[in-house]
């Protein structure tokens, strides 16, 4: 068994490594890959002995404006998150990355079949041109064939005049989540709590131009 100063070592690497964003459970996954088996009760004592205090929580910035009288769309994909075949279902959200000179807003769509992001956006603005930037990157990629669904939340984005008109001219099939219904940010929840997201979060000091670019290297 590792002795308590050596471990305490270890752990405080990982900690600083994650740049505070790692509690007992993902530091005793990490040890793991380093063949070092412990708990998570002898991780957070030893934590809390270094006072390594995780940022679990941030303030947090509101990304959906569902309080439009924009036309919303029906919940088509009624909680069906599986896909048989590529460019079959699409989901898409907005999330955002705080940087030394603001807040920058990632928009990104992502192919339930493979679950992996196929379109993105960054911009410093939460517009319609954002997510249609987003989605204009997946279809220009995939081209996917007609009957795509494309579900979202009930954003005035999502509603726009101009994000139907991409809709209607490539006969994609909308679909919105029930008021409530967070089902769909809780599996989208999976990309946006990476690491590298949770950095570019924990991170005060970088410019616009750095977060956009860690962002080019994580997505396709």
């Amino acid at each position: 068994m590792i002795e308590n100063q050596k471990l305490a070592k270890r752990i405080k690497g990982i900690f600083i490594e994650s740049r505070a964003t790692y509690g007992t459970r993902r530091i005793r996954k990490q040890l793991a890959t380093q063949e070092i088996s412990v708990s998570r009760k002898r991780v957070g004592r030893l934590m809390k002995q270094s006072q390594l205090c995780c940022k679990i929580k941030r303030k947090f910035k509101v990304t959906t404006d569902s309080k439009h009288r924009l036309p919303v769309a029906k919940n088509v994909l009624d909680r069906d998150f599986s896909a048989t075949r590529p460019n079959q279902k699409y989901v898409g959200d907005i999330t955002y990355i705080r940087t030394q000179q603001g807040w920058l807003y990632l928009a990104v769509v992502i192919d339930l079949f493979s679950r992996k992001v196929v379109g993105w956006a960054m911009e410093d603005h939460m517009e319609a041109s954002l997510v249609n930037d987003a989605l204009l990157m997946a279809l220009w990629k995939r081209k996917p064939k007609t009957g795509l669904i494309w579900h979202s939340d009930r954003g005035s984005q999502y509603a726009s005049e101009s994000h139907r008109e991409i809709l209607k001219d490539y006969k994609i099939k909308q679909s919105m989540s029930r008021k409530g219904d967070c089902r769909k940010r809780r599996y989208l929840g999976r990309y946006f709590a990476h690491p590298m997201m949770q950095n570019r979060r924990a991170k005060r000091d970088d410019y616009k131009p750095s977060a956009v670019r860690v962002t080019q290297r994580y997505v396709p």
